[in-house]
């Protein structure tokens, strides 16, 4: 599953004006002195941060089209299914009232029409609970967003770090993660979850941002990528 394209989408609502998280440079600052390789990292690659945007609702349902496709099929399949609501709004009621014919010759499949419409209920019958998640714990939040058809640790992960920008989210199912990892403290070698949780024992409480410098280590424009 192609999962850089859901990061792609999760990220990249729109962007205006950039808005720092407002734990960023503590936690950089934290980072460069309990973490050698932090300290090298964010220097280097330090004028870049976590950008959050777009809403809840749209920005799940963007990573639910992208699953398994390009990213350039994934852009375009979005754009034909907006074209399918009025005024092009993103909404649970309006996903709701389209027609399955319709979604599916907007490039959708069967498997995603149902993800789409099992988001939408959850989202219009108020069992995920929006207007808490900014006191809510993480993992009640994944916890909800995975009981949603189509939506894995993953994606509520990515969701915690790019929509709600939350600072400690360690994706230890996140490849680019493992990855980089393995380059950045290993030389290369395999790196097992063990080893990853090992390493991030001196990021807490700011994993997400450790996370962040390690994909920008990879590939300063790339996502990341995973399983479900």
């Amino acid at each position: 599953m192609r999962k850089e394209n859901q990061l792609d989408l999760l990220a990249a609502s729109a962007e205006p004006e950039i808005v720092v998280p407002p734990y960023w440079a503590d936690a950089c600052k934290h980072l460069v002195k309990k973490d050698r390789v932090m300290k090298r990292l964010i220097p280097r690659l330090g004028n870049t941060c976590l950008q959050p945007g777009g809403d809840a609702f749209s920005t799940l349902a963007r990573s639910i089209v992208s699953q398994q496709i390009s990213v350039k099929a994934a852009q375009t399949v979005w754009q034909r299914f907006c074209a399918l609501l009025p005024f092009q709004e993103v909404t649970p009621g309006q996903v709701l009232r389209l027609k399955v014919d319709d979604m599916r010759a907007a490039g959708l499949s069967m498997r995603k029409v149902e993800y789409l419409v099992d988001l939408s209920i959850h989202f219009d019958a108020g069992r995920v609970h929006v207007q808490d998640w900014q006191t809510m714990a993480d993992e009640a939040i994944i916890a909800e967003l995975t009981a949603i058809r189509g939506i894995g640790r993953w994606t509520a992960e990515m969701f915690l770090i790019f929509y709600l920008t939350r600072p400690n989210v360690l994706p230890l199912d996140d490849v680019g993660l493992i990855n980089g990892i393995s380059r950045n403290y290993f030389s290369g070698e395999a790196v097992s979850r063990s080893d990853a949780r090992e390493v991030a024992a001196a990021w807490a409480p700011y994993c997400s941002v450790a996370t962040w410098y390690i994909w920008r280590s990879l590939d300063p424009v790339a996502a990341p990528a995973s399983g479900a």
